[in-house]
Formats: C-alpha cells, sequence, structure tokens
C-alpha cells in the first residue's frame, strides 16, 4: 500500500520563500527605507519559493516518496512553526537592526519600520514574479504540446526548455532591458548641455575651453564645466595659506571632444602643455567616474595643500552612471585610461627629471578602476609616477584583488596592510595612511569605508559568507548582519544601488575631509604640518557634495 504522493511536501517552497523573507530583514551594508525592503523581501521570498520549487520537482523526477495523510500534515506543522517563530522575532527586530546602522552612520533613527506597509509591498512583488512565473510555465506548457505532437517527450522536453529560454532573452535584452538603457543613455546626454544647450564659453584664454582652448567647451558636458570653472582660484587658496599661491590648472576633455580615446588623449595632452602644466611642481591624471564626474573634495584638498601649483588633467569616457558603464561599457574606460595614462607619461619621462613635476594618478569609483587598469607595468617601472590615490575602488579591479592577496593575515580585512607600507597602505574614514614619511620610491593609498558595498561586495557570497563577515564588524558595520546564501548577495546588490545614499564618510560617499591625510601621505606637500591638515579638513566639511571651496 502506497503511503505517500506528490502533494506532501507542496508548502516546503512556501516555507523556504518565508525563511528568505525573514532573513532579507536583518541588516546589511546601508540602511534601507520600509519600501526598498519590502521590495528586496519580495523578491528573495519568490527566489526562496523557485528554489524550492526545483527542489521538489528534481524529488518528483526521481520518484521519491512524499508524506501524505495525518503523517504529512504532522510533518508540516512540525516544519512551519520554528519558520513561522524566526518570521515573527524577524519582524520585530527589523527597525532596531536598520536603526543599529543608522546609529554607527550618523543618521535620524526610524520612528518605525511600517511593517505593515513593507509586507503589503513584498507581497505585491512576490505575486508579480509568481504570476510572471505562473504565465511562463503556460507557457512552456502550450510549447510542450505542440512539440510532442513532432517529436518523443523527452526530445520535446529539452527543445521546450531551450526555446523558452531563448524566448526570455530576447524579451529581455531586445526588449525592455535595450529600451531601458537606450533611454537612460538618453537622458544621461541630454542632462551634460552638450552643444546647442550649453552655456555660453568663458573668454579667458587660460581656461580650458576658452579663446584659444583646443578643448571645445560645448563638447565638454557639464561635469567637465563645472570641473574647470568651479575650483579653489588663487585668492582662495592664499586666504587659507596666508601665502602666495598659483591658479591651479584644471584639464577636461569631454567624450563628444573626438571618436577615439586616443584622440581625446592626445588634444588634452596638448591643452595641458598650452597651459604650461607641465611647469607645475605636481601633476595629477584623474579618472573620472562614469558620467563624467570628478569629486570636488579630492581635487580641491590636494589643490589648497600645494599652494595652487599644481595641474590635473581629466577625460571623459562615458555618460552612464558607473554601474551601467561597467556592465555595459565596460572597455570604454579602460581604453581611455589607457590612452591617457600612457600619452601624458611618454610626454613627461620626457623632460629632465629636476624639471618635470611630481607625476601622480587618481580616481573614485569606476575611475579608480579604470586608471588602475591604465597604469601599466611601464608607468610602475620604466621612469616610475611618483604614486596614485584610488577611492572606493571597484571590487573587480584586478590590481586591487592582486595586492590584497598580499596583504598580512592578521590584518582587518577592511583596512589591511601590505607589507611594511612602503609601496601601498590603506586608509578609511577613521584611520588615515600613516603620514608622509617611510615610503619608498612610489606611494599608493587606497581610500575605501569599511560599509561601502562597491568595494566589499563578493559574487561567491551567493554561496560562502564574505571573508569581512567572518571578522568583528567595523565601526560603521552592524554587528547583527548575518549571512544566508542567496539572501546576502541581494542584499549586497542592494546596498550597491544605495551606496551613493550613505551619509558623507560612510558606505560610497567619499568624504572630502577624508581625503586629506591620504593625500598628504601620497604628495607629502612642503612646509605641511599635522595642525594644516586637521585646518584643511575642517574647511572641507562640505564633504563630497560642495568640495572644498567656500560656500560663497
Amino acid at each position: 500500500m502506497r503511503i505517500f504522493d506528490r502533494s506532501g511536501l507542496k508548502i516546503l517552497p512556501f516555507l523556504l520563500g518565508l525563511l528568505f523573507f525573514a532573513a532579507s530583514l536583518t541588516p546589511s551594508l546601508i540602511p534601507r527605507e520600509w519600501s526598498v525592503q519590502g521590495a528586496l523581501g519580495g523578491l528573495v521570498m519568490a527566489l526562496g519559493y523557485l528554489i524550492g520549487r526545483i527542489i521538489m520537482g528534481g524529488w518528483w523526477a526521481m520518484e521519491l516518496p512524499t508524506l501524505k495523510g495525518r503523517a504529512a500534515k504532522i510533518f508540516h506543522a512540525v516544519l512551519s512553526l520554528p519558520v513561522l517563530i524566526v518570521l515573527f522575532i524577524s519582524l520585530k527586530q527589523s527597525n532596531g537592526w536598520q536603526n543599529d546602522i543608522r546609529s554607527r552612520m550618523g543618521m535620524e533613527l526610524a520612528d518605525s519600520s511600517q511593517t505593515v506597509q513593507m509586507v503589503l509591498v513584498a507581497a505585491a512583488v512576490f505575486g508579480a514574479l509568481y504570476l510572471l512565473g505562473f504565465l511562463l510555465r503556460i507557457t512552456f506548457n502550450a510549447m510542450q504540446r505542440r512539440l510532442y505532437l513532432f517529436m518523443p517527450a523527452r526530445t520535446a522536453n529539452i527543445i521546450g526548455v531551450t526555446l523558452m529560454a531563448i524566448l526570455v532573452v530576447i524579451v529581455t535584452r531586445d526588449g525592455i532591458l535595450d529600451r531601458v538603457i537606450a533611454n537612460l543613455d538618453e537622458s544621461v546626454t541630454i542632462a551634460q548641455d552638450l552643444f546647442d544647450t550649453a552655456p555660453p564659453a568663458p573668454t579667458d584664454e587660460g581656461t580650458v575651453g576658452g579663446k584659444a582652448s583646443l578643448i571645445d567647451w560645448d563638447a565638454m558636458g557639464k561635469p567637465g564645466r563645472d570641473y574647470v570653472t568651479r575650483g579653489p582660484n588663487a585668492d582662495d587658496i592664499a586666504q587659507f595659506t596666508g601665502r602666495d599661491a598659483l591658479q591651479p590648472i584644471r584639464v577636461y576633455a569631454g567624450l563628444a571632444q573626438a571618436d577615439t580615446p586616443q584622440k581625446r588623449a592626445d588634444i588634452a595632452l596638448e591643452e595641458l602643455k598650452r597651459l604650461g602644466g607641465f611647469d607645475r611642481k605636481v601633476l595629477i591624471v584623474a579618472l573620472p567616474t562614469g558620467t563624467g564626474w570628478l569629486d570636488p573634495g579630492a581635487v580641491d584638498t590636494v589643490e589648497y595643500m600645494h599652494g595652487g601649483d599644481i595641474a590635473t588633467i581629466a577625460v571623459q569616457y562615458s555618460y552612464l552612471q558607473s554601474p551601467l558603464a561597467l556592465i555595459l561599457e565596460t572597455r570604454s574606460g579602460l581604453d581611455q585610461a589607457v590612452a591617457l595614462i600612457s600619452a601624458v607619461h611618454s610626454y613627461w619621462k620626457t623632460l629632465p627629471e629636476d624639471a618635470r613635476p611630481k607625476l601622480y594618478i587618481h580616481g573614485l569609483s569606476l575611475g579608480a578602476w579604470s586608471s588602475m587598469h591604465g597604469t601599466g607595468l611601464f608607468a610602475l617601472l620604466d621612469d616610475p609616477i611618483n604614486g596614485a590615490l584610488w577611492a572606493g575602488p571597484p571590487f573587480p579591479s584586478d590590481r586591487w584583488i592582486r595586492i590584497y592577496a598580499d596583504r598580512d593575515p592578521d590584518s582587518p580585512y577592511v583596512r589591511p596592510t601590505v607589507g611594511d607600507g612602503r609601496i601601498v597602505r590603506f586608509a578609511s574614514h577613521t584611520e588615515d595612511a600613516g603620514g608622509p614619511d617611510g615610503w619608498g620610491a612610489i606611494r599608493i593609498v587606497y581610500l575605501q569605508y569599511s560599509s561601502d558595498p562597491i568595494v566589499f561586495y563578493e559574487p561567491a557570497s551567493l554561496f560562502r559568507r564574505p571573508e569581512w563577515m567572518r571578522e568583528p564588524a567595523a565601526e560603521d558595520v552592524s554587528a547583527h548582519m548575518t549571512f544566508m546564501p542567496v539572501v546576502t548577495q541581494f542584499q549586497l546588490a542592494v546596498d550597491m544601488a544605495l551606496a551613493t545614499s550613505a551619509p558623507a564618510g560612510h558606505g560610497h560617499a567619499y568624504y572630502g575631509p577624508d581625503y586629506v591625510r591620504p593625500w598628504v601621505a601620497v604628495t607629502d606637500p612642503e612646509n605641511w604640518s599635522e595642525a594644516d591638515s586637521a585646518r584643511l579638513a575642517a574647511h572641507c566639511n562640505g564633504g563630497f557634495k560642495l568640495g572644498c571651496r567656500n560656500s560663497d
């Protein structure tokens, strides 16, 4: 007599979905509003349900036994009780977990987690995804029935799955996804204020884009125009330092300047020569983020500490936000970085050593990723650069990964030590880079926040706890963060999307004052003291959004 049937374990996928939903309520790196939490919870609940269905499908396909009748009811009750208890506790604790992150980041605490609204959003997302899966299943069944008329069942099943996969790819790639990407690209391009919508060009011959400039003002784009016109001037710097100062030189070529990375790099280099950039004491090659934005908190600070005797050169390579540019235009930033750094370094090393500026590389986020790639062995070994400051390096960065492989295993993962610190050092919002002493010929500093998911996201978190989660939590990371396969991966993915919404000095919101001491360590400015660093950090407390300029 059979004591099993196929219906005995149908509740298990739903229970796994609830368990995933409960796990999604635990904190991760960036605090989440109730609406975001609801969307995340509904998504991972659907994933849990799907995984459960796949497991049960395999179980049934192998014709393994399943419970039925009274035995099934008892088993379901025994299994459901702990899941419901975990869900209840997670719902009750969710607001406290999110407030724990907020308090560590100095944010205002939330009075309520809006549990009811959040659960409704999660249910709506789960329902929409369930309906989508149901429609896909109906489509597959209909396709399967048609194929059964012409071929054996096993062959029909294989071909049906293949056709279904192709259909999904076509719809997402050539339909919805392509349209979304095209609209994003078009909207960002319009926001750049190119050509007909550009404001009037400056009349000063010493300004990029002005009279006699080799760079087209209209093609520069809004990020570039803001960069070359809104930095501190000589008077601002002199007022701060109490000494005579020079006007910093800023060169920027927009993506629309030329149709190849090499042409853009060559034009920017010639403009740098025209303005006398190689006559300054310090020269920085900077790669912007995906949209072409350069962090004023990073550039303003180093201009102040060197009395304006400094030049910076940058070239745009995309109009898209960094995450989209990283995924959709992977080569654009890398190719531009190689062209620009190679062009500048090749010319720089032809100059007499005692009559050329110190040469440094800089980049934030995708700019760090690109500029690390562009700083090849020739720049490091053949008449090497003087150093680099890279902030918020994205997790796929090859050079960053290789350096991490050589870290001291006894040092914290979020702020490691490498060797004796003569070549590479790490800094954060709580630790500087150890000052300008004790370095070798090249000085490289990574500025990274312990709560930055752009840096510490790990694809392997789909099934394995990230290494930094095995250590005591950093200052702005919740001690309640818990690893769960699949769920943690999606929590960190949401964190990446929210990374720049964190308060300045946390997440991916890099903060002007936090650049000061790393730049001191890398560039070793003359006649500079720790008191000067503290005063400049206070002067730059507008952070990454306001830069290092007086508010007036």
